[in-house]
C-alpha cells in the first residue's frame, strides 16, 4: 500500500498518456486474439471449396496488421511524452521528502545508502507501472477474450480454463506472500553494498595512505556475503515456487488435449476450432509464465521500492509550526533561556543553560573538544531542537519562526569548508543566487581567494571537483569565507573559519572577517585563541558548561582556565596535546 499510494499521487500529472497506454494495451490484448480467430475462419474458409469468405478475410487480416502499426506508433509517442519526465518527477519527489529531514538524519544515513535507494525509486517505480499495465492488464484482458473465444467452440473448455486459472492464482498469492518478507531482506542487504562502496570512495584517500585496500575488500566481501544469502534464501524459494506453477500447467494442458481429442472425435470441433483452442491455450500459457516471472521481479521490484519509501516516513524530529512566521531581526539579540539538551543515547549536554548575547556583540567561544561550542551554534540555527527551554531571537522563539528564514538570517562559515562538485563562481554565488559577477570577484578579493582564482585555466569557471578535492584546504576555506562575506546576514557565525590558513594569510582575511561582522552579533570558535583578542566577550566551554566568560583582559587576570590554554599556545595557537576543535 505505501508503494501504491506513492505511485497513485505521482501518476495524476501524466494521466491522460497512462490512459492512452491503458486503451493502447486493451486493443493490443483484443488483437492477440481475433488473429487466431481469424486464423481459424481462414483453415474453415479453406477446407470448404464452396466458401467464398477467403479473400475477404484476407484483407481484413491485412486491414487489421495495418492498424496494428499504428497503434504501436501511438503507444511509443505516448511512452516517449511520459516516461522521461515521470522519472523527473519521481526524483524531484523524493529529494523534497529527503530534504526535510533534519540535520541529525544525515548523520544516521549514510549518503551512498540514501543514494542508493533513490536510485530504486527513481528506476523502478516506471517499470512497476510498466508491468501493471503491458503485463497484469495485458493478460487480464486477454483471458476475458480468450474465454469468450472458447466458449463460442465449447463451453467445456471454458469451465475447465477458469478452474485452472482459480488454483494458478490461488498458489501464485500464496507464494507471492510469502516471497515478500524474503525481497525485503534482499533489498535492504543490496542497499549496503551501494552505502559501503560510496563510504570506501568517499575516504578513498585515507584507504590509500593507510593501505587498506585489502581490508575494505574484505569487510564488503562480508557485506556481499549477507547479499548473496538473502539473494539465494529468495532463489530457491521461487525455484520451488515455479516447479510447482509448471506442474499445473502440465496437468492442465493433458486435460484440455484429451478435451479436444475427444470433441473432435465426436465432431464437436471442426479443424479450425482445433487449431483456434490449441493457439489461445498456448498462448495464455506463455502469457502466464511470462507474467510469472515478471511477477517475481515486480514484488521484488515493490519490496525495493517499499524499504526505499520508508525513509520518508521517519519521524520529523525538528518542523514548523503550523502557524510559524518569518523570522523578523531588527538587531540580533540572542537569549538562551533555561536550555536543556542532549544527543541521541548520550548523556545531557547542556542543563538549564541560561546566556545573553548582546546585538551587535563578537563573541568568542574556547574550550576543550566536546566541550559544546559548536552544538552551542547548532541550536541556534536549529539544526537540533532543544529539549526544553527557549532560544530567543529578538524575542523571538526560534521553534515558532520558520527554518528557511531563521537560517536565511545566519551566515555560517563550517569548520570542514566542504564546497558542490560546480564551478567556483557557483559555490560563491550560492550566498545569494541573484549576485553580480562583480560583487562575486569582490567578496572573493575580500576573503583573499580572487589572486588564486584568476591564476586557474578557467578562472571563476573552474570546476573544484566533488566535495572541493581540487582546492587545497585553505582555498576552500576562502572560498567559504567568500560565499559567507557574499550572503551578509545579521548574524554570524564562524566554527574555526581561518583553521586551514597559513598565518600570513589569515591575518589578511582576519580584516575581511572584521567587515564582515561589523554591525552583526557575531560568534566565533576558533583555535588560534590570538584571534579572539579583537572580541568583545570569550565563553570558555567545558562539558556543556560555561565556566567563564569575560573579554581576553578580565579572562587574562582571572588566571583560570583561559589563562591556562593561553600560557599552553606558542604564538596565540593551542598544541596539539590541547586542540580545541569542536
Amino acid at each position: 500500500m505505501r508503494v501504491w499510494k506513492f505511485i497513485l499521487n505521482l501518476i495524476y500529472p501524466y494521466r491522460f498518456y497512462l490512459a492512452g497506454i491503458l486503451l493502447i494495451t486493451c486493443i493490443i490484448a483484443i488483437d492477440a486474439n481475433i488473429r487466431p480467430y481469424l486464423i481459424k475462419m481462414l483453415i474453415d474458409a479453406a477446407i470448404n471449396p464452396k466458401s467464398n469468405v477467403l479473400i475477404s478475410l484476407i484483407v481484413i487480416y491485412v486491414s487489421i496488421q495495418f492498424f496494428m502499426v499504428v497503434v504501436f506508433t501511438l503507444r511509443e509517442w505516448c511512452l516517449t511524452r511520459y516516461f522521461f519526465k515521470f522519472q523527473s518527477y519521481i526524483a524531484s519527489k523524493f529529494t523534497k521528502g529527503i530534504s526535510k529531514y533534519s540535520y541529525s538524519f544525515f548523520q544516521d544515513h549514510p549518503s551512498g545508502t540514501i543514494l542508493a535507494k533513490a536510485q530504486d525509486v527513481f528506476n523502478l517505480i516506471p517499470m512497476i507501472v510498466g508491468t501493471v499495465i503491458n503485463q497484469f492488464l495485458y493478460v487480464i484482458c486477454s483471458t476475458v477474450i480468450t474465454l469468450f473465444f472458447l466458449a463460442q467452440i465449447h463451453i467445456l473448455f471454458t469451465i475447465g480454463m477458469l478452474i485452472w486459472m482459480v488454483v494458478f492464482f490461488i498458489i501464485t498469492y500464496i507464494g507471492m506472500k510469502k516471497v515478500v518478507p524474503l525481497t525485503n531482506e534482499f533489498a535492504e542487504s543490496r542497499s549496503k553494498i551501494w552505502g559501503h562502496l560510496s563510504d570506501y570512495l568517499a575516504n578513498i584517500v585515507n584507504v590509500k595512505c593507510f593501505v587498506r585496500g585489502v581490508w575494505e575488500n574484505t569487510k564488503l566481501n562480508g557485506v556481499n556475503q549477507s547479499f548473496i544469502s538473502k539473494a539465494e534464501h529468495q532463489g530457491y524459494f521461487l525455484m520451488k515456487f515455479y516447479a510447482i506453477q509448471g506442474i499445473i500447467i502440465l496437468i492442465y494442458t493433458i486435460g484440455f488435449l484429451v478435451g479436444l481429442v475427444y470433441l473432435h472425435n465426436k465432431g464437436a470441433v471442426s479443424p479450425g476450432d482445433f487449431a483456434l483452442v490449441f493457439i489461445l491455450n498456448f498462448s495464455l500459457f506463455e502469457n502466464m509464465y511470462h507474467m510469472s516471472y515478471q511477477l517475481q521481479d515486480f514484488v521484488i521490484n515493490c519490496g525495493t521500492v517499499n524499504q526505499a519509501l520508508k525513509l520518508l516516513e521517519l519521524p520529523r524530529e525538528i518542523q514548523d509550526k503550523p502557524n510559524a512566521r518569518d523570522l523578523i531581526i531588527k538587531k540580533g539579540k540572542i537569549i538562551f533561556n533555561n536550555v536543556r539538551f542532549s544527543y541521541t543515547d548520550s548523556k545531557e549536554l547542556f542543563k538549564n543553560k541560561s546566556i545573553i548575547l548582546k546585538a551587535g556583540q563578537k563573541v568568542g567561544l574556547v574550550g576543550h573538544s566536546g566541550g559544546g561550542k559548536t552544538t552551542f551554534c547548532n541550536l541556534i540555527s536549529r539544526l537540533f531542537d532543544i529539549t526544553s527551554g527557549q532560544i530567543l531571537i529578538d524575542g523571538q522563539d526560534i521553534k515558532g519562526v520558520k527554518q528557511d528564514s531563521l537560517r536565511r538570517a545566519i551566515s555560517m562559515i563550517p569548520q570542514d569548508p566542504l564546497l558542490f562538485h560546480r564551478t567556483i563562481k557557483e559555490n560563491i554565488s550560492y550566498g545569494k543566487l541573484d549576485g553580480t559577477d562583480g560583487e562575486i570577484i569582490e567578496v572573493a578579493k575580500k576573503a583573499h581567494a580572487h589572486e588564486f582564482i584568476t591564476k586557474l585555466p578557467k578562472g571563476y569557471e573552474s570546476l573544484v571537483g566533488e566535495r572541493g578535492v581540487k582546492l587545497s584546504g585553505g582555498q576552500r576555506q576562502r572560498i567559504v569565507i567568500a560565499r559567507a562575506i557574499l550572503k551578509n546576514s545579521p548574524i554570524v557565525i564562524l566554527d574555526e573559519a581561518t583553521s586551514q590558513l597559513d598565518s600570513v594569510t589569515e591575518k589578511k582575511i582576519q580584516e575581511a572577517l572584521k567587515e564582515l561582522m561589523t554591525g552583526k552579533t557575531a560568534i566565533v570558535i576558533a583555535h588560534r585563541l590570538s584571534t579572539l583578542l579583537g572580541m568583545d566577550r570569550i565563553l570558555v566551554f567545558d562539558q556543556g558548561k560555561i565556566i567563564e566568560d569575560g573579554t581576553h583582559q578580565e579572562l587574562f587576570k582571572k588566571r583560570g582556565v583561559y589563562k591556562t590554554l593561553w600560557d599552553t599556545q606558542v604564538g596565540g595557537f593551542l598544541l596539539k596535546d590541547h586542540t580545541l576543535s569542536s
